[in-house]
């Protein structure tokens, strides 16, 4: 998992690649809406897509981690499937249903049943690599999904976009490989920090809330511990309440920051994180000041993706395997649902 997740900026380049190469893309004259459907990791490329590029995009984006489609999906709509094995039971629910509503679609995928239904009814697909968890191929279903966007002539060319991320990503990952010690290695540091205590990771609505959905994940399946992740500033609305003694003292608080926030929502941060530590918590703050919407995402992600993976080898665990997931599919497929 370390290997792979250093290799997210070749991942990002050969992802790229990919979609502007794919063939078989839809039309997208008239198109008014755009449903991203996936699941887990696979999904997460719909969330960069909506909130990097809402200031591009002329139709509304929704991200649907659900089998069914919303009401209004129809001919006039882009239906994206995101899917790493192509065997996801819900992305395929609602591509089916796609199907049947007639909606233009565009598939991201590396084969299985939702490569099967691209081939049987010619819907445009770029293609990734095998040989990855869902979750490490993040770079390669990203951007050519991106890439594929840009030849379909939805987004506008994206080029700097991906090279500055780029530049980003590898000056990052440069300082956080397994090599680099403990004192130089701000994402060992930071797994070294956290301990044993559950992570809350908060992120400005956006692109860093977005990112901090990503750290929680992460630590979740590669770290092999809870954690949580919440919006600012919504979690001023509610959250801030639960931080009281004793049960600050069990977390500690990462806030993701850039330099994108709103000025409000900037302002809110340390008056939110002194509640968190006046209840006891541990608070630490992670910057990537001075990047676009794209490289300062992923960049939040490149970090949270190597301390998850830390975090799991500092109490033993492999950050690789998910075996509560598939224990849980198997029990699921043991299951008449029919």
């Amino acid at each position: 998992m370390l290997g792979t997740v250093a290799a997210l900026p070749e991942h990002i380049e050969a992802g790229y690649a990919s979609g502007l190469a794919a063939s078989g893309l839809p039309s997208l004259d008239g198109v008014t809406s755009v449903v991203f459907c996936g699941m887990g990791g696979s999904a997460v490329a719909g969330d960069v897509l909506r909130q990097t590029f809402r200031g591009r995009l002329s139709v509304p984006v929704d991200v649907n981690r659900a089998p069914l489609l919303p009401e209004y999906a129809g001919p006039h709509t882009l239906v994206i499937a995101s899917s790493f094995s192509g065997e996801t039971s819900e992305t395929l629910s609602a591509v089916e249903e796609a199907i049947r509503r007639g909606c233009r679609m565009l598939a991201i995928t590396s084969g299985g049943r939702l490569a099967a239904l691209c081939d049987e009814h010619a819907i445009g697909k770029a293609s990734v690599p095998t040989g990855f968890q869902p979750r490490a191929a993040l770079g390669h279903l990203t951007f050519a999904m991106l890439g594929a966007l840009e030849a379909a002539g939805l987004l506008p060319s994206i080029a700097g976009d991906v090279q500055e991320t780029l530049s980003s990503v590898r000056g990052l990952i440069a300082g956080m490989t397994a090599d680099v010690p403990l004192a130089d290695n701000p994402a060992k540091e930071l797994a070294d920090w956290l301990d044993d205590r559950v992570a809350v990771v908060w992120g400005a609505d956006g692109v860093a809330a977005v990112a901090a959905m990503r750290w929680k994940t992460q630590l979740n399946e590669n770290g092999k511990v809870p954690a949580w992740h919440a919006a600012m500033s919504e979690l001023d609305h509610n959250e801030v309440v639960g931080w009281v003694k004793p049960f600050g003292s069990m977390h500690a608080v990462i806030a993701l920051r850039s330099d994108h926030e709103h000025r409000e929502i900037a302002a809110r941060f340390p008056l939110s994180l002194d509640i968190a530590r006046d209840a006891g918590a541990e608070v630490r703050e992670v910057t990537v000041p001075g990047r676009g919407p794209l490289a300062t995402l992923l960049s939040l992600v490149a970090i949270g993706d190597f301390a998850s993976c830390f975090v799991g080898l500092r109490h033993g665990a492999d950050p690789t395997p998910v075996e509560a997931i598939q224990g849980l599919k198997a029990a699921l497929a043991a299951m008449d649902l029919g």
